[in-house]
């Protein structure tokens, strides 16, 4: 989903329900606009209120933990990365090929999750192929000694954890914002704008105040969307741990 289209149409969702209550409160005589009256309808409407901050309070919590998660998962990459180039530089010179086949596939990974053209989209997915020639580099090292068989091992473990955790990137991509559960705040929101607009009275600091409040809620729809992508939009992820770990790779 659009997280800037969607904002754009909550926001104007909104601002249509303020005029139209605006438009309706003229029309409504005055024993419907009653201090009783008024006191049942801030009632009614102070429950779905309660219930639209609960319902936006589970949204961000679980777009920050969607977030959150993938943000560890890459700083547990360039950490293993870094651990796993180690572990081959300690084996011996012979790894030098493996070590340049190691940066190639990081190098790869980086230009896939974070293309410099926003416009090109995003793959999570490793390459395969890469991938798979550097864990056969990796177990056609002949050790010849004990200290050599435990680096290698090590490496071995390194290689198939990168691997699950880049597994998990692609698995865990999916949104976890329930779109029907958007659509059903973005209508409570919508009555709660139209009902407190058709009750102020209408001057220039109330439509202000509205005003405000739209822009406000729809911002924070926006950042529980940009939330729920976080390789992708405004708010992704930022690729400094890789790239901090290109920079040490092979020295």
């Amino acid at each position: 989903m659009n997280s800037l289209m969607a904002t754009c149409a909550v926001a104007s969702s909104l601002f249509v329900a303020l005029l139209a209550g605006r438009g309706v409160r003229r029309l409504l005589s005055d024993h419907h606009l009653s201090a009783e009256s008024k006191d049942a309808v801030k009632f009614a409407m102070g429950m779905v209120a309660t219930m639209t901050a609960l319902v936006l309070g589970l949204l961000v919590s679980s777009a920050k933990d969607t977030y959150d998660t993938a943000r560890g998962e890459i700083i547990q990459m360039a950490a293993k990365v870094t651990f796993l180039d180690r572990m081959l530089a300690l084996y011996g010179t012979e790894t030098a090929d493996v070590r340049r086949e190691l940066h190639d596939v990081v190098v790869g990974a980086v230009e896939r999750m974070w293309p410099e053209d926003r416009n090109v989209p995003v793959r999570l997915n490793p390459d395969q192929r890469a991938g798979d020639a550097f864990f056969v580099a990796i177990q056609r090292l002949t050790p010849t000694e004990d200290t050599q068989r435990d680096l290698k091992s090590q490496a071995v473990s390194l290689a198939v954890e990168l691997g699950e955790l880049r597994t998990l990137l692609v698995v865990q991509s999916v949104p976890s914002v329930s779109i029907p559960l958007l659509t059903v705040v973005g209508c409570w929101l919508v009555l709660i704008f139209f009902t407190s607009s058709m009750l102020a009275p209408p001057n220039g600091m109330t439509a202000i105040a509205f005003a405000a409040a739209a822009c406000s809620v729809a911002a924070a729809l926006f950042l529980i969307l940009e939330l729920d992508q976080p390789f992708s939009g405004m708010l992704r992820i930022s690729s400094e741990p890789m790239l901090v770990v290109l920079q040490h790779l092979g020295r």
